[in-house]
């Protein structure tokens, strides 16, 4: 027996095909072909796969990097004109791991000897050059430009400061102004009333500032405003109303308009007309207004808005993930039972069933909770039931797959003790499969849940409901505290669902 043993342990190995150097001239020809030949199939394969991706991703940077080139020549000179480092460095790269390739086609025909991976080593760096290209992976830009998004970061990392407010004593006042100019009367300066703010421009009609044809601002009117009967020393902003009632605060050379009042509460200020699109349900003549306002604080602090908003779409978010996940687990559990292949056995159309039931859920998982998210807006429109439909297709497919895989590992011997007592399928399933699947169902459910939850604040990006829609709505608007305000709930409530499931877990399992 020993002898036997020792001969099946030294069995020897398959001799190639051809000499050394015909696998190297063969590996020349034809990359991993000389290895094929050494009867190394496996790797000649993989080196093969490995030099023609890059050769094919090396020539589909060149024509995007010499676009309008014609010729290999005219592509080669303008691609190292516009990237010559990245450029030598994969040709090189290119060039080596052909001659790699070669000598390790001739090392393979060798009977004994250890496996090197060099050539495989190379393969990788290759692919992570040709990937730092493809990403467009620029560090000097992100070192450079870090100064100027570090204000935005800032105000997502530490955003308290939106998420409590006053209420607010507004001191108003302001001045219509026609545009364009026409053959009446503009209108006339507002009636002066003691004890209250005023404010006049003159003049009170003019243009609206426009694009050229090469969309450059053509400058408007400029506007002198003089007010008085404002608090003294205090911050005051200028507003812009058009015809139709929307407002919005003037920026000049990309800064918002605000002005300090005097001691005596005036001010005067120059202002150019601001872009404006005329509504095209606007008629006769447009009359605009401009406004200053102060907005002043008073009373106690009290939750902002952006923090009562980001609370009631946390507590929606997480009802919208514990409900898919329940919708989940209920119809997956029967749909476990038919992809596991112990428990569908026995004949022909069970087996069938199995293939079935495990095709179907591999094409529902592989399609991405915010495909299903897009597919369920269109079927029940935008909110959290369509959240749900989605959230739960892609659990019924995850959860079942997970399922079946616990089934198909339990133990088979309470199984045949079971079944030699003559017990029927489905005792056989209540007494001898159900108690052992409980402590990993336990943990795959909860892991679900947690899931759910972070998919959530994903699917709402396109309508699915939770605090995703009003996180996409808030980044949209470049408010970026009551963005880092819903940032943070997401990831206080995820850190205490963690802790939740864990003890959960260790409480069953």
């Amino acid at each position: 027996m020993a002898n036997n043993t020792n001969s099946k342990a030294a069995k020897p190995e398959k001799r190639s095909l051809v000499s050394p150097v015909v696998a190297a001239v063969a590996s020349l020809i034809l990359p991993g072909l000389g290895q094929m030949l050494a009867r190394r199939f496996r790797r000649g394969l993989i080196v093969f796969a490995s030099v023609a991706s890059i050769t094919g991703l090396i020539w589909w940077l060149f024509v995007d990097l010499s676009r309008s080139a014609q010729g290999i020549g005219l592509m080669l000179t303008k691609s190292l004109r516009r990237a010559p480092g990245f450029v030598i460095l994969v040709l090189v790269g290119l060039v080596v791991l052909w001659l790699l390739n070669v000598w390790d086609a001739y090392r393979e025909t060798q009977t004994r000897h250890r496996a090197d991976p060099t050539v495989f080593i190379l393969i990788g760096i290759v692919f992570f050059v040709l990937g730092w290209q493809i990403s467009q992976i620029d560090p000097v830009t992100a070192v450079v430009e870090l100064p100027d998004a570090w204000p935005p970061l800032s105000k997502v990392l530490w955003p308290w400061e939106a998420a409590f407010e006053r209420d607010t004593d507004v001191l108003a006042a302001s001045a219509d102004i026609l545009t364009p100019c026409d053959d009446e009367p503009p209108p006339e300066a507002p009636e002066k009333v003691e004890g209250e703010p005023y404010m006049v421009a003159s003049p009170t009609c003019g243009d609206l500032t426009e694009l050229d044809e090469n969309n450059q601002p053509v400058l408007g009117t400029t506007l002198h405003l003089s007010a008085s009967g404002f608090a003294p020393n205090t911050e005051t902003f200028i507003f812009w109303i058009d015809p139709i009632g929307q407002e919005f605060r003037i920026r000049q050379e990309g800064a918002y308009i605000s002005v300090m009042t005097e001691a005596d509460g005036t001010f005067e200020y120059d202002v150019t007309m601001p872009y404006r699109l005329t509504p095209p349900s606007a008629e006769g003549r447009q009359i605009h207004e401009i406004e200053a306002r102060q907005i002043t604080e008073v009373g106690g602090l009290k939750p902002s808005e952006p923090l009562r908003l980001t609370m009631a779409r946390m507590v929606e978010t997480i009802f919208l993930g514990m409900m898919a996940t329940i919708f989940g687990i209920i119809l997956a559990i029967p749909v476990s039972f038919l992809a596991a292949r112990n428990m569908m056995s026995g004949s022909f159309l069970s087996i069938a069933l199995y293939y079935l039931s495990r095709t179907v859920l591999n094409i529902i998982r592989s399609i991405e909770p915010l495909i299903w998210a897009l597919i369920a807006v269109v079927w029940v429109g935008l909110g959290p039931f369509a959240g749900i439909i989605a959230l739960t297709i892609h659990s019924v497919a995850s959860l079942g797959k997970l399922y079946s895989e616990a089934i198909e590992s339990i133990d088979p011997g309470p199984i045949e003790a079971i079944q030699a007592t003559g017990a029927t399928r489905l005792q056989t399933i209540v007494y001898a499969v159900i108690p052992q699947m409980i402590p990993p169902f336990v943990s795959f459910s909860i892991y679900r849940w947690d899931i759910n939850v972070r998919m959530s604040t994903v699917i709402g990006l396109v309508g699915g409901g939770g605090i995703g829609f009003l996180l996409v709505q808030y980044i949209k608007l470049l408010d970026y505290r009551a963005a880092g305000i819903a940032v943070w709930f997401i990831a206080i409530t995820v850190a205490i669902l963690d802790n939740v499931s864990s003890e959960i877990r260790q409480r069953f399992i």
